[in-house]
């Protein structure tokens, strides 16, 4: 019905219609300007317009993706399996088995290499088996590393780009067949501690060996029989580190009580003490060709004293974290130390400054074990053990065990047995490895 004269609804049809005209009027002119002829817009068309337009920004199926098309899908399939299959898809007719059988038939058989039993074996089955070739291995190039288990896969008829033919080697397993040991058992228990046992170490004779713990004593023990020969006190906390000098008769022992001590074992007796660390001290090494102590402990610095003078020689830093585990070597890197900062870095004894750090462990360092023979070493952390190259320190692999624990310590024998121990509260796990 038509608007009553003189209400809101009229007025918004007029005023409509004034603007598309206006619009028209104006498109036109602008037209007419640029010498371009412009169609007419009336009211009918605009309003469709403006219909079609909430349609598609309004409409339920917006979202949804287009009908399939059967055709589009066809090809895409088929330029898949042209260029995934296209070197086997069509191989030539058999002429072994067409001669066989006194007719040529097609056969989409992979030849593949086979001994010479399977050569006579008989042939029967379907045209798309996978029939075992007689023994065709092709020249072996001077070069060739012996051992290698090669195999040859040859398809004839298939172009250079898609070509599967292919000399593929066998390499052979990296681990090298473990040396079979007897089974490690339990010799001896000996009880004597009144606390936590930190730290151990043996006599470089291989006549006694002696502890620290956490009752803040340090005993030394008869390695054949097991008895108790002395005990020395002098520490005011747990006793975390000891090392015996292959050069002197010291023994030196580092602590909790941010003490370091020299022990001369003729007299029994505190000769030295060497002062600096502002926080405890976890770990301690000897140098194996100078009179030069090596400490580690909380406030994430390794130390370097003069056994004989007591100097701190130097100082090295680096670390973010507390340095727990340090080895010497005679050659550089000369000072390795691992630390709960993740890392493990190679220090220059001479400049004071890290050579090479090393990032690959997510856990902290705890222990790391110089192998007495080889180039070589590896670290503990509750990940995983790892093994690296000296003096690059390449990484080489992981172990194969995987202990879930903490390990705490690590130690490696000449015949390359490496053991650790580690635990959390009361339980001890001890892992034996071949080193490969």
């Amino acid at each position: 019905p038509p608007p009553i004269p003189g209400t809101r609804k009229e007025k918004g049809v007029v005023a409509s219609c004034l603007g598309d005209r206006r619009a028209a009027a104006m498109a036109m002119a602008a037209a007419a300007a640029g010498g371009e002829p412009v169609e007419p817009q009336s009211l009918k068309k605009l309003s469709l317009k403006s219909l079609k337009r909430s349609l598609d920004l309004f409409a339920p199926t917006h979202s949804l993706p287009f009908a399939p098309d059967a055709e589009s899908k066809r090809i895409r399939v088929s330029c898949k399996v042209n260029a995934e299959y296209g070197a086997v898809k069509n191989l030539p007719t058999d002429q072994g088995r067409a001669q066989g059988k006194g007719a040529a038939a097609p056969s989409n058989a992979l030849a593949l290499l086979g001994t010479q039993d399977t050569k006579d074996a008989p042939r029967e089955g379907t045209s798309n088996a996978i029939i075992p070739a007689p023994l065709m291995l092709p020249k072996a190039p001077e070069s060739a590393v012996p051992g290698k288990n090669t195999t040859v896969l040859s398809i004839p008829g298939s172009s250079d780009r898609f070509s599967t033919s292919a000399l593929m080697e066998r390499l052979p397993s990296r681990w090298p067949k473990p040396v079979w040991h007897a089974p490690w058992k339990n010799y001896r228990v000996i009880s004597g501690h009144l606390g936590w046992v930190r730290s151990i170490a043996f006599d470089p004779g291989n006549e006694w060996f002696c502890t620290g713990s956490a009752d803040r004593t340090i005993k030394i023990w008869d390695l054949a029989s097991g008895t108790l020969k002395l005990t020395l006190t002098g520490h005011i906390e747990q006793v975390r580190g000891l090392a015996v000098s292959q050069r002197h008769t010291y023994l030196f022992s580092a602590g909790d009580d941010k003490q370091v001590k020299c022990w001369d074992l003729e007299q029994n007796k505190v000769i030295r003490s060497y002062h600096g660390h502002l926080s405890g001290v976890y770990c301690l090494a000897l140098h194996p060709t100078i009179d030069v102590l090596l400490t580690g402990g909380r406030d994430s610095v390794c130390r370097v004293w003069d056994i004989r003078t007591k100097a701190h020689v130097s100082a090295l830093t680096g670390h973010d974290n507390t340095v727990c585990s340090v080895f010497a070597r005679p050659t550089d890197p000369q000072v390795v130390t691992g630390s709960h900062d993740t890392t493990i870095k190679f220090w220059d004894l001479v400049a004071g400054k890290t050579m090479c750090t090393l990032t690959h462990h997510k856990k902290s360092v705890r222990a790391m074990a110089l192998h007495p023979k080889e180039k070589s070493f590896a670290s503990a952390s509750a990940d995983n053990i790892k093994k690296w190259s000296l003096p690059k320190g390449e990484f080489l692999h992981n172990m194969l065990s995987q202990q879930k624990t903490i390990l705490n310590a690590m130690a490696v024998n000449e015949d390359g047995v490496l053991a650790t121990a580690g635990g959390q509260w009361k339980h001890v796990v001890l892992g034996l490895e071949e080193w490969p």
